[in-house]
């Protein structure tokens, strides 16, 4: 885990096209938690929400999650994300580390509501949910596994 990291908070995202999940976490307890959900396709308000969560949980870095095919491929949400991940690193001036996303939000949507019907409408809330949770996997997996990196 990187030294900075290991004594402050962490915060991790799972980057949407309309919301962005954020999860929170200690580096100390190597612990992560659902935050919120940004839910807005505008850039500017998106940016805006997520400079009050960094001003108010002062993270030393943050982590997003990175969508790959279920062969470790890059595809097109791949590029945006990684645009993301740029643009906060630039934007707040913290490092930002890049996390295999992959089945995240199946992960979540299990976690959640294990009885829901793969294909069935879900209501904005419930996605909502959905992407909080993704974010807090991605994070965890960050804390578990970032020993390694």
């Amino acid at each position: 885990m990187p030294e900075d990291a290991a004594h402050g908070t962490v915060m991790g995202f799972d980057f949407g096209t309309r919301r962005i999940g954020v999860a929170i976490g200690e580096g100390l307890l190597g612990q992560a938690r659902v935050l919120t959900t940004i839910d807005s396709p505008a850039n500017d308000a998106r940016f805006g929400a997520i400079g009050k969560l960094i001003d108010e949980w002062q993270p030393a870095r943050l982590v997003v999650g990175l969508p790959l095919t279920l062969a470790g491929e890059p595809h097109e949400m791949t590029a945006r994300c990684r645009r993301f991940a740029h643009q906060l690193e630039g934007r707040f001036r913290l490092p930002v580390d890049l996390v295999d996303e992959r089945l995240t939000s199946v992960e979540a949507a299990h976690c959640l509501d294990g009885t829901h019907k793969p294909g069935s409408p879900r209501s904005s809330s419930a996605k909502a949910r959905i992407d909080a949770e993704a974010a807090r996997i991605i994070l965890q997996d960050w804390f578990d596994h970032a020993h390694t990196a």
